[in-house]
Parts: structure tokens; sequence; C-alpha cells
């Protein structure tokens, strides 16, 4: 296991949410900082907290010439951002924060790899467009319908879990890793023997992404980026082909009776979809057993009332999401919690930080099921841009819980995870905290 400070990056095949290169973002290379930044390290999730809390108190606002951008800490802040998308665009948000060197951008060129966000980095009128198609298709009824098999599945593998004679288990890999991506890939339509393939893929998105690899490490990722969108377009082909009973099914067929979207926009849809829709969800899955199983006393409260499941999803959400960090950049010079910044800036927007803001949330530092506001945390985003699978995410975290705390209510963290899950590390990258391992045991 690499710690959050061992800047190394992952093997081909392994998650490589970790970097490697020297520099990141729009900062020079191997440049040192000039300043403390307050404790902020951009790309170190192990426990980015204090650093977050000294920046709301002392520089809420603040450049940093490692990553090229101001760094935004506080609520109020982040949401009128956020709020403001004429001003405050989003068409950096799946920028790589490291540009992509020549040997991968060839790589891709060659692959002919054309892949775009899906929603997240488009803007008006653009955005209005396709989302209005996208809702149409990613409706509560899919949910409903993948509700029983979601349940079977989890129920499935915490049974395993169970029955074992040692006790011990591990939440990622157990649980978590699997479930959201099996639901993903049946909602689009895709072959869900596949999950280790769709996996790497996804990891490479994100390393080459929000990660910071040098040209060399790039290229594995860049070989799996383009067999990556190779996919999405076939099942865009075969939705033509062949129909069916699936979101990709469906967007064809909302193209077909006058819907204006393209292949390829469906095709960058699914490349948004396949990577979103299964990465934060483990993630959140993941966090709600490590934080809850490190406030025992809250995870007890919920094996005698389940009920309080949904608000402590919530709360989760709040104080350790899975995203912790997005991306705007500036069209026009604006003010931003009283700084100025200038036409072409980049904000990295910290709704980690956000979430934990004393102005909004009382005691924020604190977990607590029983927080009545929880649910205004900015975890999935506010305004236009607000995560378009929102419901699904927490629909598999409930189930995920719900089942647990029937089978398995005496779940809690292993030694190995150290006192209140300090020892859990997380893998580097700019945007999102991924926990590596949730070792857990249980009383016979």
């Amino acid at each position: 296991m690499t710690t959050e400070s061992t800047r190394t990056a992952a093997p081909a095949g392994e998650c490589p949410f970790g970097y490697g290169g020297q520099g990141a973002g729009n900062a020079d290379a191997g440049a040192a900082p000039t300043a403390d930044h307050h404790g902020y390290q951009p790309f170190q999730m192990k426990d980015p907290f204090p650093s977050y809390a000294a920046l709301r108190a002392e520089e809420p606002v603040m450049f940093d010439e490692r990553i090229g951008y101001w760094v935004v800490s506080r609520y109020d802040d982040i949401k009128a951002v956020f709020d403001d998308w004429e001003t405050f665009s989003s068409e950096n948000a799946q920028a790589p924060v490291r540009e992509r060197g020549p040997q991968a951008t060839q790589i891709m060129k060659d692959g002919g790899f054309t892949a775009y966000s899906g929603l997240s980095a488009r803007v008006p009128p653009e955005h209005t467009r396709i989302r209005a198609i996208a809702q149409k298709a990613f409706t509560p009824r899919r949910y409903k319908a993948l509700e029983p098999d979601i349940r079977a599945n989890v129920v499935s593998r915490l049974e395993a879990v169970a029955a074992r004679a040692d006790r011990t288990g591990e939440m990622v890999k157990d649980l978590a890793y699997e479930i959201p991506t099996i639901t993903i890939l049946t909602l689009i339509g895709a072959d869900v023997t596949k999950i280790d393939t769709y996996k790497r893929w996804s990891d490479s998105r994100a390393a080459m992404t929000w990660g910071d690899l040098s040209d060399e490490e790039q290229v594995p990722h860049a070989h799996n980026l383009v067999e990556y969108w190779q996919e999405c377009q076939r099942l865009v082909a075969e939705a033509h082909a062949n129909g069916g009973d699936n979101l990709t099914a469906d967007l064809v067929r909302a193209q077909q009776e006058g819907g204006e979207i393209s292949d390829h926009e469906i095709a960058s849809l699914l490349y948004s979809m396949l990577f979103a829709g299964h990465e934060t969800t483990t993630t959140l899955i993941s966090n709600c057993f490590r934080v809850l199983l490190a406030h025992r006393d809250q995870w007890e409260a919920l094996v005698e009332d389940p009920k309080k499941i949904p608000a402590a999803i919530d709360e989760v959400l709040r104080y350790s999401g899975s995203i912790v960090g997005w991306r705007r950049k500036a069209l026009a010079d604006a003010e931003v919690g009283g700084v100025q910044v200038k036409k072409g800036d980049g904000l990295l927007l910290l709704m980690g930080s956000a979430n934990r803001d004393e102005s909004r949330f009382e005691h924020g530092e604190d977990f607590d099921i029983t927080r009545s506001n929880a649910r205004e945390h900015l975890s999935f985003g506010f305004g236009i841009h607000y995560c378009l699978g929102n419901m699904l995410a927490k629909l598999q975290a409930k189930i995920c819980l719900e089942e647990a705390v029937k089978l398995l209510p005496g779940l809690r963290l292993d030694d190995s995870a150290g006192a209140a899950g300090s020892d859990i590390e997380f893998r580097e990258n700019l945007s999102f905290r991924v926990p590596v391992a949730v070792p857990v045991t249980w009383d016979a």
C-alpha cells in the first residue's frame, strides 16, 4: 500500500489515481512552492481538512501557482460560482490538469479519440439541449427497474463476506468495487462481464484528467482511453442496429424521434456515465462504511433504526464526499470572495471545504447523522450542472447500508485501519478523495 506522500505512478493495470511526473496543471515543471499555502497540498487526500479550515479562515480565495488555479474554499463563494454559469464556465471541468505529452497525444489522434464531456464541461445552449434529452432517458423508472437486482447483488456479496470464518473483510473490494459498476453497465446496456476492463479504462481517465503523470506515464493510459472511446461508439452503433431496453437505446430512440442529439454526443454521454456512474458511487459506498464505522455510535443508531439511513448518507456526502474539488473558468473579470479574478483564470472550487464551513453547517467538522441541513452539501454540485445521477448513487448506498445493518450488525473497522480509520490511505489526485481500502471485522 502506498501512502499519499509517495509520488509514484501506479503500474499499468492498477488503479492509477496516483500521480508521478514533475509539475501540475499550469505550473512550471518542478517549481518549488513560493508559500506554505496554509498547509494545502492540491493532490494529497489523506487528510486535507485542516488545510481547508485554514484556507477558509485565512485566505478563502488563494492563488496556487503550483497548479495555476484560484483555490476557493468557502461555501457561499463556491455556491455563487456554481450558480453563475455565464461568468464561470464549466468548459475546463474535464480538461487535463497536466497537458498531454506528444506521445499520448499522437496515440489518441491515431486512435480516433474525439470524446468530449457528456454534460459537466458543456455550457448552454448545448448543455441545455443535451441535458433535456438525457433527463428523459435517465429516469426514476429505470432506477426502480434496477433496484431488485442491485439488492440481490448486495445481499449475495454481504452473505459471502459474513460466511468467512476469520471474520475479516474489505469493503471496497468485497462490495463497493463491483456493485455500482454492474449497475451502470446494466443501465447502459454494456457487457457486465467486463467489470475489470471498464474499471481499467475509468482509472486511466481519472489519471489522465485529474492526475499529474509524466509524458511517459501517460502512454498506457492513452491506449486505454482509445479503447474506451471506441467501446462507447460501438454501444451507440449497436443500439441503432438492435435497439434494446437500456439507456443507450433510449437516447438513440430519442434521436430517431426528432431529438436534437448526435451519435457523437450520445457516445460522449456514455463516456462520461461509464466513469461517473460508478467511480464516485464506489467511493460513496466505501465512505459510508469508513465514516460510519469510525463513529460507531452512529452505526449502531442505524442498526437500531434503518430509517435513519437516507439522512446518514447525506451526512456522509457532506462530511466526506467523493469529489472534494471541481473546476471553473472565468469568462470575464469578476470578483470572488472579495478577490479580483481575471478573464481566463481557472478556479478550483473546494466543495470538501465548503461542506464543513461553519457559516453554513454548525460544528461542521463533526459527523452527525441527525444534522438537519446535511442535504445542503455541495458534493453533487449546484445549479445547472447538478449531478444527473445523484438519485441512483444514493439508492445504491442506501441498499448497501440497509442490507449490511441486517447481515453484519456487529461490523467494525479492523485494527489495521487505525484509530477511527486514521491509517486508511487515499489516492492522490486533484478532485477525487478515494480510499484505497476499508478493512473491517465483526463480532462473532
